[in-house]
């Protein structure tokens, strides 16, 4: 979800769909909009040498799209054995149930509400599946139930909403919080650090190489929109409405729904800390 244009840095030329590292295949959705880019990324993830593959977001209920994740596992020499989610929002989550009953898989999430025949998902939780290691990393802010996925084998992180491949995301309010989005993204930069993440795989837009500059630009941009929405209170801009219209005034107008959804996190935020 998006509300910003292209991000600086290096996205990968034709990385929305097919490959994208040694063990991460990405099948693209066909619900591209302004909201989801180019479409929801389902990630097919897996050894190479193994038979069994996990798959993270099936995305929409869209039975041509499930099927050719299920072919294009197939075609690998690979079954899905288990199915992951970022987080529940319907465009990534919409599809796993459906999914769970063509491929036989259990669907684990940190929400219990989408959880389909076995355990969930919890801080710190490593996924191991056909020798694939997955680190289970907490990633609230644009949901509260969005978690990113360590694929250390491959230097990368799979982001779901938290990061996009193109643009910025939105912080989803009121269950969306800034402070936690914001850890997040201080949480993400720090596996750039101690872990020598370099890739991002994102939940829409392109595979990203540089995920130290992307993470950075992030929290650049958000310290940026933050000031901006101070600025504009102070000068009697009171209302959410208000401050969209004098903030994101750059910004498409079909985007402004998601823009005051992140500018109540924000004035929230700013009211926590005693700001305005």
């Amino acid at each position: 979800m998006t509300t910003t244009a292209d991000l600086p840095g290096r996205p990968r030329d034709g990385a929305i769909g097919g490959a994208a590292t040694a063990r991460a295949t990405c099948v693209l959705a066909p619900n591209p909009s302004a909201m989801t880019l180019d479409g929801t990324n389902t990630w097919i993830l897996a050894e190479p040498d193994s038979e069994l593959a996990v798959v993270v977001d099936p995305g929409p209920l869209d039975e041509a799209h499930l099927a050719a994740v299920v072919s294009t596992a197939e075609a690998a020499g690979k079954r899905v054995a288990l199915t992951l989610l970022t987080h529940g929002h319907p465009d990534h989550s919409e599809g796993a149930a459906r999914f769970a009953e063509l491929t036989g898989t259990h669907v684990r999430a940190l929400d219990p509400a989408l959880r389909l025949g076995g355990e969930g998902l919890g801080v710190g939780d490593v996924v191991t599946t056909g020798g694939l290691e997955l680190h289970v990393v907490p990633a609230p802010g644009h949901t509260a139930d969005s978690l990113a996925f360590h694929l250390p084998a491959d230097r990368a992180v799979l982001t779901g909403d938290t990061v996009l491949g193109r643009g910025t995301t939105v912080v989803a309010h009121p269950e969306g919080r800034l402070g936690d989005y914001l850890d997040s993204l201080r949480r993400l930069r720090q596996l750039t650090v101690d872990e020598g993440v370099q890739t991002v795989l994102p939940g829409h837009g392109p595979v990203l190489d540089d995920a130290r500059g992307v993470i950075d630009y992030y929290l650049v941009h958000r310290a940026k929109r933050l000031a901006q929405v101070e600025t504009a209170v102070e000068s009697g801009h009171r209302t959410p409405e208000e401050v969209v219209a004098h903030v994101y005034a750059d910004v498409d107008r079909s985007l402004w729904p998601a823009a005051e959804l992140s500018v109540r996190a924000q004035l929230e935020y700013l009211a926590e800390h005693g700001l305005i």
